[in-house]
C-alpha cells in the first residue's frame, strides 16, 4: 500500500516531536535540530508516494544522512563549537548538574560517535539496524560505540559513582 499525502500530514503531526528530539541529540543545538527535521521532512515529502509500508525507518535514514552531509560540509568550513547555555533546551526532569555535565561530554564526541550512541541507546536500534541507517558494517558500529563510551567515561568521569554503581542523582 502506497502512502498518501494525508498519511504524510499525519506522520508529520505525530512524529515531528520524536524526530526533533533525535535531531537535537545528533546536533547538540536546538535550532540546528529544527532545521535538520525540516530538511528531512522536505526530502521525505518529495519521495512520500513511493514509500511502501511504515515510513519511519525511511525518514530516520534521511535524517541521519542529512546530518552526516551537514557535518561533512561544516568540517570544510568551520569547526564545531561547544554548546552554549542558550542552545540547550531547559531540562524537564532529573538533576540539572548531571544533564549539563552529560551534555558537555556528549558535545566533545565526534559526530559519528554521537550518531552511533543516539541510534543504539536512545533510538534503541540493534547494531545491525544502526549499521544499516549509517551505511557501515555492524562491527564498525560496535567499535565506534565502544570508543564513544570510553570517551564519555573519561569526559564525564565525575558523573559516575566512585564504586561504579551508576550515575549520581
Amino acid at each position: 500500500m502506497r502512502s498518501t499525502p494525508e498519511d504524510f500530514d499525519h506522520f508529520v503531526a505525530t512524529r515531528t516531536p520524536a524526530l526533533t528530539r533525535t535531531a537535537y541529540l545528533l546536533t547538540g543545538d536546538a535550532h540546528l535540530a529544527e532545521d535538520l527535521v525540516q530538511t528531512t521532512l522536505v526530502k521525505a515529502a518529495a519521495a512520500w508516494e513511493r514509500i511502501e509500508g511504515d515510513p519511519e525507518a525511511y525518514v530516520r535514514r534521511i535524517l541521519h544522512h542529512q546530518r552526516v552531509s551537514w557535518w561533512r560540509r561544516s568540517q570544510r568550513r568551520v569547526r564545531e563549537q561547544a554548546l552554549g547555555a542558550h542552545d540547550t533546551p531547559a531540562p524537564t526532569r532529573g538533576d540539572p548538574e548531571l544533564r549539563v555535565g552529560l551534555d558537555a561530554a556528549l558535545g566533545r564526541l565526534t559526530a559519528r560517535q554521537r550518531e552511533v550512541l543516539v541510534l543504539r541507546y536512545y533510538e534503541d536500534l540493534t547494531e545491525t539496524q544502526t549499521a544499516a541507517v549509517l551505511g557501515i558494517r555492524p562491527g564498525t558500529v560496535k567499535s565506534i560505540a565502544r570508543q564513544a563510551l570510553a570517551r564519555l567515561r573519561v569526559e564525564a568521569g565525575d558523573l559516575v559513582a566512585p564504586e561504579g554503581g551508576g550515575v549520581h542523582g
